[in-house]
């Protein structure tokens, strides 16, 4: 191997640990989310070209922690504890994934995706959010809906769909 591969090879090895060393470090802290808890009211396993969809699902938003310590797009008040719902998304798909809440209440998204980082929306809808994958991948999205300013519980609902609810 030449000096330059090596050099090369040390540089993409280093990245590749310090890549683990922070997908770790993000998804273990105490202060955030535990996305390794069993869901607290669903976990649903959806394939590509599922019906119904949008798949729908009533659920208490809402929790007694700030979800902004996981980066500068995420708001609102989650609870840490455990996902809302989890969703296994087998195989990947050449239709977006929408994940999208609707609530008379102002609320906010959090999922764990499977490729490790923290996705957060408020507002894409009105007070709605919504979180698209595109060409998502197969794997576990952990899913959190929380509420906007206050750590109070508000009924909403979550949907999962391939179909842009925009449209």
């Amino acid at each position: 191997m030449t000096k330059f591969n090596q050099t090369a090879f040390s540089l993409v090895l280093a990245g590749v640990l310090v890549s683990g060393a922070a997908f770790s470090q993000t998804r273990v802290a105490s202060s955030q989310p535990n996305w390794r808890a069993d869901a607290l009211f669903e976990t649903v396993t959806l394939s590509e070209g599922f019906t119904p969809d949008p798949w729908s699902y009533d659920l208490q938003a809402g929790g007694q922690n700030q979800a902004t310590r996981l980066g500068d797009e995420c708001s609102g008040y989650i609870n840490n504890s455990a996902p809302d719902v989890t969703l296994i998304y087998e195989g990947g798909s050449i239709l977006d994934l929408h994940l999208y809440v609707t609530s008379n209440e102002d609320t906010t998204l959090v999922v764990s995706g499977p490729d490790g980082r923290w996705h957060c929306n408020d507002d894409a809808m009105g007070l709605n959010p919504m979180i698209i994958f595109e060409q998502p991948d197969g794997g576990q999205y952990d899913i959190w809906v929380g509420v906007y300013g206050s750590g109070d519980i508000v009924p909403a609902t979550l949907h999962i769909s391939e179909l842009n609810p925009m449209d």
